[in-house]
């Protein structure tokens, strides 16, 4: 299944037809979870890859056997995505699925299931470098012009999968309708892996001794997905993934956005996350405290100033 041209539209979302279709997209909405199912939720490059590794490995009890030999869109497949009935039904013990659609899709089947869900959310300035760069990869992905032009893109919510402000905010906030939900970040993740592998055994009820839990933590650390096969999408064909625009796991570090951002970027995205965010308590770590920069964005924004930007950001 080619398609890499294609875009599917579900419910006012755009999805790329490389791996969805309207029937995979109706699939999922109407999936039937079971009970001892576990939900990676994650809008597009926010850790998704990394809680797949985390959940296969605490469910494994550290072992890291499955995780090296078997690709993780295989054990822990999207919902979504149009190979995922025959994968389950080749599947046995209790399922990882993983999804990036937003909540208002699942709503309808995750009502009065014990399933447990897991939710990774990154700061959104690096999930806007990371998808920007992934385009540039990912063939089955539009064209993402200049970094302004994709950012534009990015804060309006017309990239594929949707608005990351509705995605969040819709998953988050829902949490009390979901039997058993983590709410965990990336910066969380990165900052302290232990503590986050223990978050999730925990949740998942799979309780790990130390050399259990040391196991897991060298398995998924950046350095061994990176080289893991199973992980990296190198197993990619080049037709569908462009590995010589660079890497699927290109830094994984928190505050790259820095490096990306102009002055300008940054008043601008501050503003329209400060007028999105306004209803949710949500926080992020933006920068890690020692690279943290005396930024412009980090200021109290004059609400002139913010209106002209945000006029400016959706003319």
């Amino acid at each position: 299944m080619a398609r890499l041209d294609v875009t599917e539209t579900f419910h006012d979302i755009t999805f790329p037809g490389h791996l969805h279709t309207e029937e995979s997209l109706h699939y999922a909405s109407h999936f039937k979870f079971q009970d001892t199912d576990t939900l990676i939720v994650t809008y597009p490059k926010s850790g998704t890859t990394w809680m797949q590794e985390i959940v296969t490995l605490v469910s494994s009890s550290g072992d890291p056997e499955r995780a090296q030999t078997q690709p993780n869109w295989a054990r822990a497949p999207w919902l979504e995505q149009y190979y995922c009935p025959d994968v389950l039904k080749a599947s046995q013990g209790r399922r990882i699925l993983t999804t990036h659609l937003p909540y208002q899709l699942l709503a309808p089947a995750l009502t009065g299931s014990k399933a447990k869900v897991i939710y990774v959310a990154r700061n959104p300035k690096d999930v806007a470098v990371s998808y920007y760069h992934f385009h540039k990869m990912a063939r089955f992905l539009p064209e993402a012009g200049t970094f302004s032009e994709f950012l534009s893109a990015f804060l309006k919510g017309t990239v594929h999968y949707g608005s990351w402000f509705d995605h969040v905010k819709g998953w988050t906030s829902n949490a009390r309708n979901i039997h058993h939900f983590l709410y965990i970040t990336y910066e969380e993740m990165s900052l302290d892996l232990r503590a986050s592998v223990e978050r999730v055994s925990g949740f998942l009820q799979c309780p790990l001794v130390e050399e259990e839990l040391t196991s897991t933590m060298k398995s998924c650390s950046f350095n061994s997905m990176s080289e893991n096969s199973m992980v990296n999408y190198t197993l990619v064909p080049q037709e569908i993934i462009d590995h010589t625009k660079g890497k699927f796991m290109r830094k994984g570090k928190i505050g790259d956005w820095v490096n990306t951002f102009s002055e300008e970027q940054r008043c601008i995205f501050d503003a329209v996350y400060t007028s999105r965010m306004a209803d949710s308590s949500l926080k992020f770590v933006w920068c890690v405290p020692e690279q943290e920069p005396p930024l412009k964005s980090r200021r109290d924004t004059d609400p002139h100033q913010t209106h002209h930007i945000l006029e400016r950001t959706f003319a």
